[in-house]
């Protein structure tokens, strides 16, 4: 799939390319195009103009109609989107045929099925009118878009998190200007394909590719003529994003990192609840902001889960590369800085060698740790590898003095079969989602999202229609 923009319904490829690698083995990809200020500042008008278009008088019904179309157009185009998705982040070709191409069409359908009945999802009542005793009045809200809304998402799971925020502004009536990775472009332009072919308004959907700072993504959050940012990635670049928001106060929707914990208590199920840290630690060799990086196991539990959870990482085949080489290095050097700070490696810490194509990719080991005090930059530092460090408890309020001691707070696990204890432990636990006995369990409708350096904002259901659009209240004297 050649990377393009697609900018008011036109596909083109302005500005100067840089190649795309593929992780899996190293080997060039193709090269996508750099947008240049001038190419962002045609989609923000493309987008601006839609809006005063036909698109900004669709019904909700319109809207649901063309969120199905779309969800029918990836459907149709299923094998060329894992084909992309696999070639560009080199996860495995299952997680992206069971996740993130099925989802991205169950987020489209979701976000239609919500509109479904909701003319305007208003909402009306009957109050006495305050105005000099004027008499009585009739108060009701309305929604109404944002406007144009720059989409940013992330290389880890590419098209997942992209249509996780195109579908509900879309759905709100908004026209959307994205930016993805610029290490991973190629499902978004085969979205954008999927898009034109739909019969969407030339300019309700944009798509322009390209860097971070001071490139494509610094152009399109800095621009004036954005009217709200959504954004999924590092803590850090949120911070910067947020600064160029403030010149304008445009509203922002963030879902950042996460050092996520796990708390196994002795009465968990053991099987369960190494499977399940296997799973929430090592899927898409860790690179998910909900991965398990901490994990606490009772005292009575603790030598037979290390044992159990490090023969199980050694034993993993098939784990898909680092995005990068840039990235693969990041995570060998938390690797040499957990032995520096002491340390003991139960299983991984270095990079596998497979004898064939693979080698000239960006491997790394499933890692368990063990030994390190809470002060440790391992423990405390996003890896976001196949990377956790085991440690023990004695008490709950100790599990939970350490599992809320972090500068994060995105997700976490609880493993227990006492029923009061989950419903004890979970809400205390400083996190935007709780998982007891399982993970990554997802509810299209719940609120999702981080506390503290994890995001600001909640996504999902209704939680994203009401962030992609605003009420309006409308009084009516009688």
């Amino acid at each position: 799939m050649k990377a393009e923009h697609y900018v008011g319904g036109v596909f083109r490829s302005d500005g100067p390319a840089f190649p795309l690698i593929a992780p899996a083995d190293g080997t060039e990809l193709g090269e996508v195009p750099e947008a240049t200020r001038e190419v962002v500042d045609d989609a923000v008008t493309a987008a601006r103009a839609a809006l005063a278009g036909p698109w900004g008088r669709t019904s909700t019904e319109e809207r649901a109609a063309a969120l199905r179309r779309i969800a029918d157009g990836v459907q149709a185009r299923f094998e060329e989107f894992v084909d992309a998705e696999v070639a560009d982040t080199g996860k495995p070709r299952e997680l992206a045929a069971t996740i993130d191409v099925p989802r991205a069409v169950g987020n489209f359908r979701a976000y239609a099925d919500l509109l479904y009945g909701r003319p305007e999802r208003a909402y009306t009542t009957q109050v006495p009118g305050w105005s000099g005793g004027s008499g009585q009045a009739l108060n009701y809200s309305v929604r109404r878009p944002l406007g144009v809304v720059a989409v940013i998402s992330p290389w880890n799971l590419p098209l997942l998190l992209l249509t996780w925020k195109v579908a509900p502004a879309l759905a709100a009536g908004n026209a959307v200007v994205a930016k993805p990775s610029e290490e991973t472009p190629s499902t978004a332009t085969l979205l954008a394909r999927v898009i034109a072919e739909a019969g969407l308004p030339d300019g309700v959907f944009n798509l322009v590719h390209g860097h971070g700072a001071g490139a494509a993504g610094e152009f399109l959050t800095a621009h004036p003529g954005v009217d709200a940012i959504a954004f999924t990635g590092e803590s850090a670049t949120g911070a910067a994003i947020m600064r160029n928001a403030a010149d304008h106060v445009t509203p922002v929707s963030f879902e950042l990192g996460g050092k996520n914990p796990a708390l196994v208590f002795a009465d968990a199920d053991l099987d369960a609840a190494v499977e399940g840290t296997v799973r929430s630690s090592f899927t898409h060799s860790g690179q998910i902001c909900l991965c398990t990086e901490r994990v606490y196991v009772e005292r009575p539990l603790y030598e037979e889960f290390v044992e159990r959870l490090g023969a199980r990482a050694r034993a993993l085949t098939g784990y898909g590369p680092m995005i990068s080489a840039e990235h693969r290095d990041k995570v060998l050097s938390y690797y040499r800085l957990a032995r520096e700070e002491g340390a003991t490696v139960v299983a991984g810490g270095g990079t596998p060698e497979f004898g064939d194509a693979r080698d000239g990719g960006y491997h790394v080991e499933p890692t368990v740790l063990t030994g390190l005090p809470e002060t440790a930059r391992t423990v405390r530092e996003e890896i976001f590898g196949p990377v956790c460090h085991v440690a023990p408890f004695d008490t709950e309020d100790e599990a939970l003095r350490l599992a809320n001691d972090s500068d994060y707070g995105l997700a976490a696990t609880v493993w227990t079969r006492d029923v009061s204890r989950a419903h004890r432990v979970a809400p205390r636990v400083e996190a935007g989602i709780v998982w007891v006995n399982c993970w990554n369990l997802r509810d299209l409708r719940t609120p999702f999202g981080g506390v503290k350096a994890s995001g600001i904002g909640r996504e999902g259901g209704e939680y994203s229609l009401d962030f992609f659009s605003e009420p309006v209240n409308v009084c009516i004297q009688i």
